[in-house]
């Protein structure tokens, strides 16, 4: 199993529980807004809408909510303008975190997230000093029950590049624009989809092969989560499935 698997994997339980607190909310509306600002509001012309409006759909963001927040975006409706920003660093044991956030004051929001860093025991970096270990993709996770078969074949045929198996899920990867389109023709052959989204995808992993370092890493990231204006971070940590049962534990 790689390490990106499980990453993502963690990703999508961690989503899950930020949805049930109510803090995927107000992010997932502020990149609706920004989709639509950068690209226009019409989902079947702006790829990127398209995939950020099924991922507020399916954490069960109200459509009129998601409408509004689009409206924002274009200017029919006055709203707050968000500047996108991105921020890189290393973990503790040498993880590189790639993050991108929406600010409407990057002079808060920059020294803010240097802060967590330190807080944490890591430390920010320039600008391009780990984003070139990340490549942009789509990925939609798939129930784990689903026929391999039949869902492998569903899904080169609409575009995919991969389906790999996490033990829970099996998750399509993609080049990033057509991340709609890839779930639409998984969706078409009647297979279920639980989600979709916009990733970046490690080009090496760093194995963390004990709680201790793991848990380290997980709190910053989740301290970095727990900002308002930080909308995803990533990380190339490889953490082995032992190591990953007994933190669940």
């Amino acid at each position: 199993m790689s390490g990106h698997s499980k990453w993502a994997t963690i990703k999508h339980k961690k989503g899950a529980a930020d949805a049930k607190r109510g803090k995927l909310f107000a992010k997932l509306i502020r990149q609706v807004e920004v989709a639509a600002r950068n690209g226009g509001g019409d989902p079947d012309m702006n790829p990127t809408l398209r995939t950020m409006f099924q991922k507020a759909r399916d954490a069960s963001v109200p459509l009129d909510t998601i409408e509004r927040a689009i409206k924002r975006g274009t200017g029919e409706l006055e709203g707050v303008t968000y500047e996108e920003v991105t921020y890189e660093g290393y973990a503790p044991h040498g993880v590189a975190i790639y993050i991108e956030a929406l600010t409407d004051n990057r002079n808060r929001t920059g020294p803010e997230v240097r802060s967590i860093f330190s807080k944490q025991g890591g430390s920010i970096a320039e600008p391009g000093a780990v984003a070139w270990q990340f490549e942009r993709k789509g990925l939609v996770m798939v129930p784990g029950s689903v026929d391999e078969d039949e869902l492998m074949l569903a899904a080169i045929d609409a575009g995919a590049d991969d389906v790999t198996d996490d033990g829970e899920h099996w998750q399509v990867t993609c080049e990033a624009q057509l991340t709609a389109a890839v779930r639409q023709g998984i969706e078409d052959a009647g297979i279920a989809v639980d989600s979709s989204d916009l990733t970046m995808l490690p080009s090496s992993m760093v194995e963390l092969d004990s709680v201790e370092s793991a848990k380290g890493v997980l709190r910053l990231v989740d301290a970095l989560e727990d900002h308002d204006d930080v909308q995803h971070v990533y990380a190339n940590m490889d953490i082995p499935d032992d190591v990953l049962a007994a933190i669940d534990a």
